[in-house]
């Protein structure tokens, strides 16, 4: 009497598919493939605080293989927003390119003042929500 199992079976309740391997079935499962990037200071704090604060959020990207897309999104918009803020700051207040060589200390405190706004404006729209 031949009882062989056979080497792959499909559970009609879930469609999973699954193979033996030695004496269990296991399933075929694969994660999506996701593109490669190299997250950037705004992508690395999106990730964090999804992790720590939106851990659902997270999971479901996570397994819908979306993570990846939407970390490079948020930091491709966090990086336009912050020089788009600078521009806009550095407009209004009464820096020139003269003061680079003439008040070094002022310009360079006064666009440090400019980036940090800039930088907890874009905290406040894209990476903490």
């Amino acid at each position: 009497m031949d009882n062989e199992l056979p080497k792959t079976k499909i559970d009609g309740r879930t469609g999973i598919e699954y193979h033996l391997e030695g004496d269990y079935y296991i399933p075929n499962l694969a994660m999506p493939k996701q593109e490669k990037i190299t997250l950037n200071k705004y992508g690395r704090m999106r990730l964090k605080y999804l992790k720590e604060y939106k851990k659902a959020d997270y999971i479901i990207m996570f397994m819908n293989g979306t993570l990846n897309t939407h970390l490079k999104e948020i930091q491709e918009t966090a990086d336009n927003r912050v020089q788009q803020i600078i521009s806009e700051l550095k407009a209004k207040s009464d820096l020139t390119e003269d003061m680079k060589n003439t008040d070094m200390l002022y310009w360079v405190g006064t666009m440090n003042s400019i980036k940090a706004q800039a930088e907890e404006i874009v905290f406040s729209e894209l990476i903490y929500v």
